[in-house]
């Protein structure tokens, strides 16, 4: 539709040239930006501008839409969350909505049924390996475009191990497709909430109407709660699995990953099944039908390390076990046919760890030879609140002697002792964080951290650096700090720590600055070359800039970085130094930089294929291919690099060739890392789940059971790990921290 009166010519430097439509909280519009892209900016209604609440929901939003920008989302082109009267850019996607297409031609059917549900299930895993929760799926946000459906609307996502708002009398979603706890206890909304609305959208796909429809929005949201979902007219096969996304208890939903192979496995053509729902010709169908009516003895619970706090949502309730044993086989099938796809390694994978193998002597192989514990260490869990106690995240530490320095989301930074645990002092950020923002670095006598400035107080810088006494925790200096590593590098660190010095990006982004780090005095500054954005990357005791030009940073498309080596006493910039493609540092080896190479699947990233090896002195340039591209989160540790998969299984490659060295299964999914001790290499995921490896040929030593609820399956999370000594320090979902002998690791099972 055409503009009207009142409209702006113009946001953000986007002439406008339509409107798209108009909702409760704002208005979105056709624009394009000058290179002739079209976008759709949304623009909040003035009203809501002055609203705090408000404005910490959209810059979540922002946030949100920023981390899951890809094939099966729109990507985000800019935003102003700050502005007088907020907005954000996104591509523009062409397509009717879901709720437009059925209301105006009738339920899907068949091949193009399948198509979205499939569609949608890989939206959803690539959501939720970001961390990040929807909570809002249903039909009018999901686009159907010519590549395929694209999930929209991020307005009340957040991330998986944050809490919502708290909003007194208010229900944020659209109850005929939330879940029972989004209605019940909405700070317990996790990924499989997500799952639930998904079954809710592919019943009302193939039928026109959703399962638990009403004529009034608490007669839904009563049905969600307490009725069984309606699905007659729901294709049999199709059904079958709508019914596990609709269990009433979360545990007894499939992850949005063991929902696309469920998905995969249906027949092409919906309409074609007889009426026990078994296609003609399809054994794995036959099998999956199978496991869904047949119930199975669940398996006994796993103990954790230590003992957590009783879930009033237990699946030990009568209606928990039935809804546990229904979804149980299935995942159990789908783990078999996968390792037995993989081949050698694990031969099975049981609840508590590597089959057959957690236990036993192997538990004691592990040698850790020179290392001792902390004077006086005995295993310790603890959580560290920060200063937002609604936002909780994931912390990073670092050991130095007895004393652990961890910060991350809402804390600044902490001094905990690493023999108990206990806190020696904690500084807290007020603001909403970063998601993957973790602890600067040490020195000897000081702790530098990031520091977010609260809604209420504009006048503040978005984000600082901190420095913190060591021993006392009294703030020392602070700058503001530019943000732009994770577009340039693929890694979220925009300051780094080098000897006693701090290097950061300066809040304009336009230069790096050079500080003492205990008295903030500056040493140096860099100028960024012209037209270009940067972030620091050390090598070894050298210091490297990694730059790209600002359209590629603007549009989140870095594909040409250029390396320029740093005077670490002037800060002046070398010689510069192209790579060709996307790539993102890993470490040094054999004194050269490490990156691996990103493959693209038109604008989104893939996985990695390719490693490069760039030597600050000679200035050469070496690439090597890898034998198969390579998905997950890398790390590098002992001069080789590491990916760990989503679904658990660790890849060890050669940076010198990129040849695979091992490769193995385990039963971390999710994992990074690694952090090399003596004999070991360690995984650990945001459940707090632990893998030792070996390094010779990546040998299960031992496992540990889940410590918290968290995602399984982020992918790029830093390494979790953090040794002080023999002791083995992890942190975990919601601010957790717990520790370990390496020797004698918690009992798996």
């Amino acid at each position: 539709m055409s503009l009207r009166a009142g409209d702006p010519a113009e946001i953000g430097g986007y002439p406008l040239e339509a409107r798209l439509g108009s909702g409760g909280m704002g208005t979105v519009f056709l624009a394009r930006t000058s290179s002739g892209r079209r976008v759709a900016i949304k623009l909040i209604h003035p009203q809501f501008a002055a609203d705090d609440e408000f404005r910490i929901r959209f810059r979540q939003e922002v946030a949100a839409a920023r981390q899951v920008s890809g094939a099966f989302t729109a990507a985000v082109v800019d935003a102003a969350p700050e502005a007088e009267q907020p907005w954000m850019a996104t591509t523009y996607i062409q397509g009717h909505t879901l709720a437009r297409h059925i209301g105006t031609k009738g339920p899907l059917s068949g091949a193009e049924l399948r198509r979205l549900a499939i569609g949608l299930a890989e939206a959803l895993r690539d959501i939720h390996r970001v961390g990040v929760v929807h909570r809002d799926l249903k039909p009018s946000n999901v686009v159907l475009s010519p590549e395929g459906p694209r999930v929209i609307d991020f307005g009340i996502s957040r991330a998986v191990d944050q809490q919502t708002l708290t909003i007194t009398g208010r229900v944020i979603g659209t109850p005929p497709f939330m879940s029972p706890e989004q209605l019940q206890a909405p700070r317990d909304v996790g990924p499989r909430s997500d799952v639930f609305s998904l079954g809710t959208l592919l019943a009302y796909s193939a039928t026109g109407h959703g399962p638990f429809d009403a004529e009034s929005p608490y007669i839904a949201a009563y049905q969600v709660v307490h009725r069984e979902p309606s699905l007659e007219d729901v294709p049999v096969a199709l059904r079958t699995v709508v019914e596990s996304c609709l269990a009433k208890e979360p545990n007894g939903r499939p992850s949005a990953d063991e929902l696309l192979v469920l998905l995969r496995d249906l027949p092409a053509d919906l309409g074609q099944i007889d009426a026990r729902g078994v296609g003609a010709g399809r054994t794995r169908d036959m099998v999956t039908e199978h496991h869904f009516a047949t119930p199975a003895t669940p398996a006994p619970a796993t103990p954790t390390i230590t003992p957590a706090a009783p879930d009033t949502g237990s699946a030990d309730t009568p209606i928990g076990r039935r809804l546990r044993r229904r979804w149980r086989p299935v995942f159990t099938a789908a783990v078999a046919v996968t390792v037995a796809a993989i081949g050698g390694g694990v031969a099975a994978l049981t609840a508590g760890g590597f089959g057959g193998s957690s236990g036993g002597d192997k538990r004691n192989s592990l040698a850790v030879q020179g290392a001792a514990l902390p004077d006086g260490f005995k295993p310790w869990h603890e959580s560290v609140p920060g200063g937002r106690e609604d936002i909780p995240d994931e912390l990073r530490c670092i050991a130095h002697g007895d004393a652990l320095f961890c910060g991350g989301g809402s804390v600044v930074a902490t001094r905990i002792r690493a023999r108990d645990g206990s806190r020696v002092w904690t500084a807290k950020s007020p603001g909403v964080p970063v998601n993957g923002m973790h602890l600067v670095g040490a020195t000897e006598d000081t702790v530098l951290g990031y520091r977010f400035a609260a809604q209420k107080a504009p006048q503040d810088p978005p984000s600082e650096v901190v420095a913190l006494d060591a021993n006392t925790g009294r703030e020392l200096w602070s700058v503001p700090s530019g943000a732009q590593s994770t577009a340039v590098t693929g890694r979220t660190q925009d300051a780094i720590v080098t000897g006693s010095v701090v290097v950061t990006v300066d809040a304009s982004n336009s230069r790096f600055e050079a500080r003492n780090a205990h008295s903030g005095q500056v040493t140096w500054t860099s100028s960024f070359p012209a037209g270009t954005q940067c972030a620091p990357v050390p090598v070894g005791p050298q210091l490297v800039a990694m730059c790209a030009t600002d359209a590629e940073v603007n549009a989140f498309a870095v594909r040409h970085p250029t390396l320029y080596p740093v005077d670490r006493a002037s800060g002046a910039l070398g010689r510069p130094i192209e790579v060709n493609g996307r790539a993102v540092p890993m470490g040094v080896a054999n004194g050269r930089l490490v990156l691996l190479q990103v493959h693209m699947e038109g604008t989104d990233p893939a996985g990695y294929n390719g490693v490069t090896r760039v030597d600050p002195a000679s200035r050469k340039v070496t690439y090597s291919r890898l034998a198969k591209t390579y998905a997950g989160t890398p790390g590098m540790a002992r001069s080789t690099v590491y990916v760990s998969g989503q679904t658990g299984l660790v890849t060890a490659l050669d940076p010198a060739t990129g040849r695979k060295k091992w490769s193995r299964q385990t039963g971390v999914e999710g994992a990074a890392g690694p952090v090399a001790g003596a004999g070991a290499l360690y995984f650990s995921s945001a459940t707090g789940r632990v893998v030792a490896l070996s390094p010779d040929d990546g040998k299960p030593l031992w496992t540990t059971d889940p410590q918290v609820d968290g995602l399984t399956g982020q992918q790029g999370a830093s390494p979790r790990v953090t040794l002080a000594g023999r002791a083995v320090i992890v942190a975990a979902a919601k601010n957790t921290l717990f520790a370990f002998d390496a020797q004698k690791p918690p009992k798996s099972g």
